[in-house]
């Protein structure tokens, strides 16, 4: 305990002590004020209540609270602890003199409680206001002849809002005049919490800008759907440039909200899709003390992985990748958590057969995690053997390894280009998952593929470059006006990777439910506007459709759907598998006689396709 501590708890004893022996003398005083001495009774009933009082206090943890931040809870527990020192002094009384002083008793009761509540009360007024008896002039100080003031408008007058209005109202840093609430509960309109209006709803949100000169929005409504927050951030944007948002309510620490909490609305927010759930127990006991290995654990999905894994407690996590800078910075990230895992680094390229046999049977992971690949679309149509090469001989090799280790379940990450493919990356997911499907066939192993759509703020997606073409003052390139994808985050899809290796049976292609899909050029502009600026300062051109992109993506394939989610927000695949024999033919030999540009075609032959596959909207033959 620190001296601050000590010292802290020192003085609430010595303040308790006074006001619990005050109380029980008024007590008899005003039962009888002319003959109020101190007998023995009165002696060991104050002696009993003093030392109950801070034995339950400390039992409670009375003593630990924050008492700026006081709230019903501490009333309670205040009542709590005056009750069963009151309790326990009555039995004492009745055990040593045969009767209880219960008038004195009651009257000691609502003493104590006043008391005591009265200087926990005091004290939070004095850190939050000072010696002032008008609070309102402590933030007409702050904010007289400040430039920089914010006029903000808190949206949610539920208990997140009302926490963050206390928060805001307490803070002597903050140059904020908060003007009051809106919230679509009508009970609560004209009321007033935490000294502040409710305004109305939130359709008149643009009004209330116009009226009040509002120049900042705080979306204080952690558990509301992400499909309301994200209409709510869209109608609060138009009026508005300086609009932010609490954290998820899992983010939140109970009773703590505090402002620096508050964070600028992300691209993440205007997807409209609550975020998937985890069966946190599940994946617990499948994780906890295992050995697991994750391949390009560098990269920004295999990172996440890596960074969500270790919640789960495994006992060794290693991280392998082929560039060392990634593998040194994940590695550094990890290492700064207070974690038992022990983390172990490894530098290998998993086109590399030997060298990954070697590692999977020396370190006998229980999961492999298979993140790595090319993934970038354009570069790998002018690039296919390489993509072959590491997305389909680097997941064999690595499939094979886990095979032959007798790894228990191995998770390969896919991706919504695989369906239908139309360039080279997509058809070589394709054909990684087909190898996986493959050994499940006849391996110990429980092999199973996991795919999503892109990935919000990965290398190579097309934020980062929105940003950087912002940054440099626009324009922002659009391939086509029409264009659509399915957007998650990062987390999202490395939490889906993790419940899909505790779901796996063998085989399955794991997919999520992504919600609707994404304008391109929506994504655009609303990029344009979390970076301050409107479209008429940051144009938008289209440069075209490049090689072998699609107009649409897709999840599941025509003859793959299986319309039940065996997970919430997570359906299965239908296997739809290719001859083992024509499979292993391509790879072990077409790949290494083949020169680049007839790689390429090699592929879709392969997953027999119809037309060039470049170009056109390919669909798979009934067999496939």
């Amino acid at each position: 305990m620190t001296t601050a501590l000590k010292k802290r708890l020192i003085l609430l004893i010595i303040i308790d002590s006074i006001i619990v022996s005050f109380s029980i003398y008024m007590s008899h005083f005003f039962l009888n004020p002319y003959v109020a001495t101190f007998d023995w009774m009165m002696f060991v009933s104050a002696l009993t209540l003093l030392l109950t009082h801070h034995l339950f206090s400390s039992m409670l943890g009375m003593y630990k609270k924050k008492w700026r931040y006081a709230s019903m809870e501490e009333l309670i527990g205040i009542m709590l602890v005056v009750s069963l020192s009151i309790v326990s002094t009555a039995a004492i009384q009745a055990l040593a003199y045969n009767m209880i002083y219960e008038r004195a008793l009651i009257i000691t009761w609502m003493l104590h409680i006043l008391l005591i509540g009265g200087v926990r009360f005091a004290w939070r007024y004095y850190k939050t206001y000072g010696l002032t008896l008008n609070p309102k002039r402590k933030k007409t100080k702050l904010v007289r002849n400040n430039p920089n003031l914010k006029t903000t408008l808190i949206v949610g007058a539920g208990s997140a809002g009302r926490m963050l209005a206390r928060q805001m109202k307490g803070s002597m840093e903050v140059d904020t005049n908060i003007v009051g609430f809106v919230d679509d509960d009508f009970t609560m309109h004209h009321l007033t919490i935490s000294g502040l209006p409710v305004l109305g709803s939130t359709k008149k949100i643009e009004e209330l800008s116009k009226k009040y000169g509002i120049n900042h929005i705080v979306i204080a409504m952690p558990s509301v759907e992400r499909n309301r927050i994200k209409h709510i951030i869209q109608e609060s944007q138009k009026v508005v440039k300086n609009v932010q948002t609490l954290p998820m309510i899992e983010d939140i620490a109970l009773g703590n909200v505090s402002v620096n909490q508050i964070r600028d609305v992300s691209i993440e927010d205007l997807l409209g899709r609550d975020p998937v759930e985890l069966d946190i127990d599940s994946i617990s006991s499948e994780i906890k003390g295992k050995t697991i290995l994750v391949t390009g654990a560098g990269g920004s999905i295999g990172s996440e992985i890596c960074r969500q894994l270790v919640k789960f407690g495994p006992n060794k996590l290693i991280l392998l990748g082929h560039g060392e800078n990634s593998i040194y910075t994940i590695h550094m990230e990890l290492k700064q958590l207070d974690i038992d895992t022990e983390l172990l680094t490894v530098i290998a390229d998993v086109q590399d057969r030997d060298r990954i046999f070697e590692i999977v049977s020396g370190y006998q992971p229980s999961y492999i995690y298979h993140a790595a690949a090319h993934k970038h679309v354009p570069l790998m149509e002018f690039n296919p053997k390489e993509a072959v090469k590491n997305n389909v001989i680097g997941t064999k090799n690595v499939a094979e390894a886990a095979d032959t280790a007798g790894v228990e379940n191995f998770v390969l990450i896919s991706s919504d280009k695989a369906v239908n493919p139309t360039n080279v990356m997509g058809a070589t997911k394709r054909v990684a998952e087909m190898v996986v499907q493959s050994l499940s066939k006849t391996s110990r192993t429980k092999f199973v593929a996991v795919r999503f759509g892109n990935v919000l703020g990965s290398r190579g997606s097309v934020i980062p470059l929105f940003k950087k073409q912002i940054a440099s003052g626009g324009p922002v390139t659009v391939t086509h006006p029409d264009m659509t994808r399915y957007f998650m985050t990062i987390p999202e899809a490395s939490r889906l990777v993790i419940q899909a290796g505790t779901l796996a049976r063998g085989g399955e292609i794991f997919v999520l439910d992504m919600g609707e899909p994404v304008k391109i050029v929506d994504l655009a502009r609303n990029l344009i506007s979390l970076s301050g600026f409107r479209e008429e300062e940051i144009g938008i051109e289209f440069a075209g459709i490049r090689p072998g992109e699609k107009m649409y993506e897709e999840l599941l394939g025509e003859h793959e759907v299986h319309p039940k989610q065996i997970f919430p927000k997570i359906y299965i695949g239908v296997n739809n598998e290719l001859p083992v024999t024509d499979l292993y033919n391509f790879i072990n030999y077409e790949v290494n006689t083949l020169a680049n540009e007839e790689i390429k075609f090699s592929v879709f032959r392969l997953l027999e396709l119809k037309g060039d596959g470049l170009t056109s909207k390919n669909k798979m033959v009934e067999n496939i």
